[in-house]
């Protein structure tokens, strides 16, 4: 089936220590154990000064994080579609000192037996910097076809600069497959590039950076922050965070400029849609979070303006208000008309 925002019934210290054999022994990329992050700017990206405690007189860098390779867990549909994006990310996005460049990072991607030529667009993936560290925070379709497919890679990146301080910050990548054996192929790659900040957020905007209860990856909060986001967004998140804890996986950067399989123009780039992966701390994929909770979920979207709301659950509304579809059986998409 088709990425249904619009859908309307449619349907990441060893960072890869030997190159790429690392990224596929699972040094690099992924879900859980960051470090705890520097203090957010307005940009999305956190700056700080890495200590330097010394032995015998040399000073010793503070390590970069290096959590664990992000693995799909029950319940998904072609898992290893989503493992072979985030493979890939996760070579382009990592780095140990010294491999740095796009000739190193080619040959990273060939080691994963992908188009070397794949490194080239990269983008933010991959800044001028030392030394990057690389966290997946989740991977979700932004559509899957039989014969095609969207992931869209949502991560948190650390990069240590020539002087030794560390930045944090991170992005969404689109990463596009075709079916080929024995594994999918990748076929192109669309970072997402949210823009600078604004002058000052709007007061609700302000208001969801602040909210405990409502997570979100750097390139979301970006998003928010460059004011390129309607009004309806924030103002939804607030309300649903109320009665529930969420975690934003997309709102507008690194998302499909169309529906995916169609011509039809996305809500997303347009600032008019979030996507939510986890509620209540519970993935929205994994078979054992209670259908109705993600049920109810749905339902207080649409309450809270939302004219497309799509999920993992099949729910009777008015003219195509709620669907369901393979692409969003691993979230919940909330999308506005205005």
């Amino acid at each position: 089936m088709t990425c249904g925002d619009g859908g309307r019934g449619t349907g990441r210290r060893e960072v890869l220590r030997a190159g790429a054999a690392a990224v596929l022994l699972g040094a690099a990329g992924c879900a859980s154990g960051a470090e705890p992050q520097a203090p957010a700017t307005s940009s999305g990206t956190a700056a700080t000064k890495a200590p330097t405690p010394s032995v015998a007189g040399t000073p010793t860098p503070t390590l970069l994080p290096n959590p664990p390779l992000w693995q799909p867990g029950p319940g998904e549909i072609q898992p290893d579609v989503k493992r072979r994006a985030v493979e890939l990310v996760a070579a382009l996005g990592a780095w140990p000192p010294g491999g740095r460049g796009t000739e190193a990072a080619r040959a990273r991607v060939a080691a994963l037996g992908l188009p070397p030529g794949l490194a080239d667009q990269a983008g933010p993936l991959a800044p001028a910097a030392t030394e990057a560290g690389l966290e997946v925070i989740d991977a979700q379709y932004g559509g899957i076809l039989a014969d095609s497919a969207s992931v869209l890679v949502v991560c948190r990146q650390w990069t240590r600069d020539a002087d030794g301080s560390v930045v944090g910050g991170g992005t969404t990548v689109d990463v596009r497959l075709s079916r080929a054996e024995p594994r999918w192929a990748v076929t192109a790659l669309h970072p997402g590039e949210p823009g600078p900040a604004a002058a000052s957020p709007a007061p609700a905007v302000a208001r969801v950076l602040a909210e405990p209860r409502i997570e979100l990856p750097p390139a979301a909060a970006a998003d928010l922050r460059s004011g390129a986001v309607h009004d309806s967004v924030p103002a939804a998140m607030l309300r649903l965070a109320g009665p529930y804890s969420l975690s934003v996986s997309v709102v507008r950067s690194g998302h499909p400029l169309d529906v995916f399989g169609t011509t039809r123009p996305s809500d997303h780039p347009l600032g008019r849609a979030f996507d939510v992966w986890r509620i209540d701390g519970r993935a929205v994929v994994d078979p054992a979070t209670p259908r109705q909770l993600v049920e109810s979920f749905m339902r207080d979207a649409a309450a809270a303006g939302s004219y497309n709301v799509g999920g993992p659950v099949a729910i009777e509304g008015v003219g195509n208000q709620f669907f369901t579809d393979d692409t969003h059986h691993d979230h919940v998409h909330v999308g506005f008309d205005s």
